[in-house]
């Protein structure tokens, strides 16, 4: 496993700095644990998938799966889109 892997947790800097300018963002440190450990899993999987699958049309196919995936954990736990236990807001 490559350390690029982990550029996608850079990603957590947008809210970081962006807390420092206005109140509309509002995260605790449980958000970036959460939002971390997402990126990271998605990260760790695209790369699996990017190593062990040959075909170009099968990555495109398995990483468009995992994004969708990753968007709709994302936005449930941001807005609640589905209405469970873990929604935000």
């Amino acid at each position: 496993m490559s350390r690029k892997v982990f550029y996608p947790l850079l990603l957590l800097f947008i809210p970081l700095i962006g807390m420092n300018f206005t109140d509309e963002i509002d995260w605790s440190l449980s958000d970036f644990i959460v939002a971390g450990l997402i990126l990271l899993v998605f990260s760790i999987c695209t790369n699996f998938i990017i190593l062990k699958i040959s075909n170009k049309n099968g990555r495109v196919v398995f990483i468009t799966i995992l994004l969708i995936i990753f968007v709709l954990v994302w936005a449930e736990l941001a807005v609640g889109i589905c209405m469970s236990p873990f929604a935000g807001s």
